[in-house]
């Protein structure tokens, strides 16, 4: 993986597969402290300790397709090569919550990459899952919570065309408003 958002696409997918109703993402991006932060949280099934140590092993998964599991091993590399950090939380029954930091002008950071796609792709194919993605940069913030978007659209499916259509407008200007200006 070589940008951000393809770490978030797999830590958000592992979280649909783990059951999760909700999955929320967070993106943080602090100039000052020279910081970009990523959480993401599901109310998914969670982990066991052992659980959780396995996940950093990159022989491990629980995917029935291929026998190896390399998303959290691969973002903890690529946190800790751009000065960062990783932290993995986890309790059975209850979800996880990932945190991974980076040093924001490190020169081995990878980029962030098309976020907004990425979001998409999540909706468009987990169309009963909640999806909350936040972004911060600096002083300013943009958010999208499908819960609010479902209240608008009344019975038209969320992964319907048009409504894909208007969430990427809606990331798209949103980002665009958060960043700094050139």
């Amino acid at each position: 993986m070589l940008e951000l958002a393809a770490h978030i696409l797999d830590i958000a997918e592992n979280s649909v597969r783990a059951g999760a109703k909700t999955v929320e993402i967070s993106v943080n991006e602090d100039s000052a402290k020279n910081l970009l932060t990523i959480e993401i949280n599901d109310d998914g099934c969670g982990m066991t300790k052992e659980e959780i140590k396995k996940a950093f092993d990159p022989f491990y998964t629980t995917k029935k397709v291929r026998r190896f599991g390399l998303g959290i091993p691969l973002l903890t590399n690529a946190a800790q090569m751009a000065g960062g950090s990783f932290d993995l939380q986890s309790e059975k029954g209850k979800g996880t919550r990932l945190k991974a930091t980076f040093q924001l002008n490190h020169l081995d950071r990878q980029p962030m990459g098309d976020i907004s796609a990425v979001i998409i792709n999540l909706i468009a194919g987990n169309s009963f899952v909640d999806f909350i993605y936040k972004h911060r940069h600096n002083d300013r913030r943009f958010s999208l919570d499908t819960r609010e978007i479902r209240k608008e659209i009344d019975d038209l499916p969320i992964n319907h065309f048009e409504i894909l259509k208007y969430i990427r407008g809606v990331i798209d200007e949103g980002l665009s408003e958060i960043k700094p200006e050139a």
